[in-house]
């Protein structure tokens, strides 16, 4: 259960909460795939995986939208919500292209594409050390800080706007919404070209 190894390692969010993604969602994009498929047997890898990113693209923006409503805790909700959808459409690019979404392999792919790691040697290293993990480390705060630190990378600037966002928002309704929904939206759109480049033969 990824749950209490996230409560005593939280220095290894990003690893375990890639793991979790590839057991939880890998299945799901290969059904997904396979589903497409044979909907549309005639559709290239190309196809599948341009329907795909323009499923989870519109999701980000949508989780965008929803998480800027959640008042003091916008940061954090938009934050899951778009590592969550980024995590989706990497696996479903990766099925579209005829790699297995579920493979251990993905999660250091994942933690790479995502920006949490700069390659996939310190992404496998990183995800090594978070399965040997044995009892929680004392003083767990600056590795929290770490963990957190780390998962905002890939949306940082986002993040990082948030209050210029929330006092625009005063002046302009709905100024907050429309850029959680700009923000994911492009960013999920990194994520798919970096994903496509990365599994496309």
């Amino acid at each position: 259960m990824v749950g209490p190894r996230l409560r005593d390692h939280p220095g290894f969010a990003p690893e375990l909460l890639a793991l979790a993604a590839v057991d939880t969602l890998g299945p799901r994009a290969r059904s997904w795939v396979e589903q497409v498929r044979g909907a549309y047997p005639q559709a290239d890898a190309d196809g599948v995986a341009r329907l795909a990113t323009r499923r989870f693209v519109r999701m980000a923006g949508t989780g965008g939208a929803v998480a800027a409503g959640a008042g003091l805790f916008a940061p954090a909700a938009e934050l899951a919500a778009v590592l969550w959808t980024q995590a989706n459409l990497v696996l479903h690019v990766a099925a579209a292209y005829g790699h297995e979404p579920a493979h251990p392999d993905r999660a250091a792919e994942l933690l790479v594409l995502t920006s949490v790691h700069p390659d996939e040697g310190a992404a496998r290293a990183a995800l090594a050390a978070a399965r040997e993990a044995g009892e929680p480390a004392d003083g767990p705060w600056g590795r929290v800080a770490e963990a957190a630190w780390r998962l905002a990378t890939p949306v940082a600037a986002q993040a990082g706007g948030w209050l210029g966002l929330r006092l625009a928002a005063r002046l302009l309704p709905g100024a907050a919404v429309l850029a959680a929904v700009t923000g994911g939206t492009a960013a999920a759109e990194r994520v798919a070209a970096r994903a496509v480049g990365r599994y496309r033969p």
